[in-house]
Formats: C-alpha cells, structure tokens, sequence
C-alpha cells in the first residue's frame, strides 16, 4: 500500500488478522526483514510493516529525516490503516523512530516494543562514524560501506548458519538509494535523547537485546536507563543485532505474550 505523505510516497505492508502490531525496521533495512517474524505472528495478529522514508519503496525529503518526521510519516500510516492503537515494534533505528512516535502520540500506542534499540542520543564516536559513511556514500561508494555494517549485525558465532539471511540482508541494503541513506544517517547523528520518556513509564514497554549485539552493550543500555514498573526487558542469549532473526520464535512468544498484558 502507498500513501502521500509531505510530498512523498510511504509504502507500507499489511498482512494476517486481529490485534495490530506496527513494524519499524533499522538502518540499512526495509519491511522486508520483519518476514520470519511476520509469517510466525500473522497467524495471531494483523502485522503493518512500514518502509520508513529514505529506506525500501518509500520516498525522500531533503538531506535529514528526523525522527520527528519520521514519526509523523508513521502516524500517517496509522491513519490510513484504520488503527487508532498499536502494539509498535522498533528495530534499532526503527526504535528511534518508535521513541519519537511515544513523545508525540501515546494515546495510538498499547505498547512498544524496542528491538536492539536504546532511548539515548549518539555519542560522539557514533556521530564519528556516521559522518564517515555520509562521507563514503556522498562519493558514491555505498557499496564498499554497507557490507560490514550488515555482518556486524549478527552475532560472530551465527554467520555461518545464517549465511542465507546474511546474504537476504545485503541484497536489502543494495536497494537503499545514497540519497536516503544519507538522511536517515543525518537523521540520527541529530535526535535527542528520549532517556527520561522510557523513564516516565507512559506506555508500557518491551525491550528485547542481545548478548552479543557488536553495536552497543545490552548490559550498558539497561544500567543506563532506570526503567518504570511497566517495563520488562529481556536479553536473547543467542542473539547479536538481530534477535529477531537469530532467534525468531524466542522472540515470536515474548511479543505474543506481552500483548496479553497490554490494555488495548
């Protein structure tokens, strides 16, 4: 499905029936990923995966796609799938966008779910890094850039049994123009930090990381963040990045089962 949004198309995905769960996928990414997870829930919920602005089928806006934008663009798409609350699952960018989307309109949300995401703004070695990858794919290098982000996505000692899903994912981020990478990049390196709205507790939350993310440390993401009575993490013992990859049904029942919990 696509829709016009600030002068540009989001696509967006609808599959199965019942309780809505939104999907938000990360950087690099594109509704796409979600799949194994999709084909497990959908028998239970209605699934509506976005491709966020700058990423998949969707458009771009300029040289920086806040989070803010982005999660008017999501608000959008709740909108014109006729949902008025979601269960809203957020994979490392996507959870960005997800924290964004719970300041600006909670009354949509049930829950949320971050999905190896954390509330905090970049630090200054991550700005770093980002501005390096600006920098390659401004000079039309995105190819020589992308491939190690994607491995690093996944534990060190799952690559070798999801070489396919390795493979599935740099095909994915191959799709992503320089444009659009671009902002969400820019994107990033500028959004505040959403550390004290985890805190307050306004919308129940489900966080879910792995023990072996190569991105940031789940045990430093939760002594950072003192979270509220509603919040329950867990930590994917078999998992880097991509829990919902490397342990797809684990993750399948933590979602289903905080659903239950949730006053819809």
């Amino acid at each position: 499905m696509i829709i016009q949004f600030e002068g540009i198309k989001v696509a967006y995905h609808v599959t199965g029936s019942g309780k809505p769960l939104l999907l938000l996928h990360g950087y690099l990414e594109t509704a796409e990923v979600w799949k194994p997870l999709t084909d497990r829930l959908s028998v239970e919920f209605r699934i509506i995966a976005v491709d966020l602005p700058g990423h998949g089928d969707s458009g771009v806006r300029g040289e920086t796609h806040t989070m803010e934008f982005l999660a008017r663009a999501v608000r959008a798409v709740v909108s014109d799938a006729g949902e008025t609350s979601v269960l809203m699952i957020g994979h490392s960018l996507g959870g960005y966008v997800t924290l964004a989307f719970a300041e600006k309109f909670p009354e949509l949300l049930a829950g949320y779910v971050l999905f190896a995401s954390h509330p905090h703004a970049d630090t200054p070695e991550a700005v770093e890094k980002r501005n390096r990858e600006i920098t390659v794919v401004r000079a039309g290098k995105k190819n020589i850039m992308y491939p190690g982000n994607i491995s690093m996505m996944f534990a060190k000692k799952n690559l070798g049994s999801m070489a396919g899903e390795l493979r599935r994912f740099k095909m994915i981020a191959s799709r992503n123009s320089g444009e659009g990478i671009i902002a969400m990049l820019n994107g990033m390196i500028t959004r505040p930090s959403r550390k004290s709205l985890v805190e307050s507790g306004r919308v129940p939350l489900l966080w879910i990381l792995g023990r072996d993310d190569l991105y940031f440390s789940p045990e430093k993401a939760l002594r950072d963040t003192r979270l509220p009575q509603n919040a329950e993490t867990v930590i994917l013992e078999n998992s880097g990045h991509l829990g919902f990859i490397e342990e797809t049904e684990r993750s399948a029942m933590l979602i289903s089962g905080f659903t239950r919990r949730l006053d819809w």
